[in-house]
């Protein structure tokens, strides 16, 4: 009869829907594309993997245990941004360390997203060349007892983005004496942008990460071995 047929029906596509399970999008993330936070995250010890290149560079990044990961690059063109953290940012004091040598244009920062507003943000700790893609606007500096920060506000337009090509706002703070490893407080900083009238909206992921990118004739290269706690 036909309510056998369906029941029938039913019973089959129940047992082989393991089969048909498309892969989780989290474990794949395409070129070009920023990666989205996501179940990686509970199966990293707690903590959230991102890596994210374009263009004809070469560029690795080895996702380790718990907190860490490692870094190399090089060759000419395009650019790359990977690290370690949590799948959604906010005020948080992060501790870190390990080792970073680069060359070229590139930075050792906090960095994440917010949207509405569409924010990306860095802390950055240390770098190779100071070279933004887009010109920086002095937004004045700040001092406590992590150190002292300049901050910059810059605009990318038509550029990659958490939501797909967008046109959005950046937030800098950038360390006056370059380190590697130590505590950043995440909140010292959003204060500070805010009282420069510099807004953030629903926090996204947030990571230590490693970035390299060309600019112009100047190439990035390097290596970086870091550990979140």
């Amino acid at each position: 009869s036909a309510i056998m047929f369906a029941i029938l029906l039913l019973a089959l596509i129940c047992h082989f829907h393991g089969a048909f399970t498309l892969p989780n999008p989290a474990e794949v993330i395409p070129r070009g594309v920023f990666p989205a936070p996501s179940e990686i995250e509970a199966r990293q010890g707690g903590f959230y993997y991102s890596f994210w290149s374009e263009g004809s560079g070469s560029f690795r990044c080895t996702n380790g245990a718990a907190g860490s990961y490692t870094a190399t690059w090089g060759g000419q063109g395009g650019g790359f941004v990977c690290g370690k953290g949590w799948n959604t940012g906010g005020n948080r004091a992060v501790k870190y360390s390990g080792t970073y040598t680069p060359t070229g244009p590139g930075y050792l920062a906090l960095y994440g997203w917010t949207t509405n507003p569409l924010i990306e943000y860095y802390i950055v700790d240390s770098y190779g060349l100071l070279l933004p893609g887009e010109p920086w606007t002095p937004k004045g500096n700040f001092s406590f007892e992590e150190g002292t920060y300049q901050l910059y506000q810059s605009t990318r337009v038509n550029k990659p983005s958490i939501v797909g090509t967008a046109t959005f706002q950046q937030y800098w703070s950038v360390r006056t004496e370059k380190r590697v490893g130590g505590t950043i407080t995440t909140g010292k900083h959003f204060d500070a942008w805010s009282k420069a009238g510099m807004r953030l909206g629903g926090h996204n992921y947030m990571i230590i990460a490693t970035e390299g990118y060309t600019n112009g004739k100047n190439y990035s290269s390097g290596s970086s071995s870091i550990t979140v706690s």
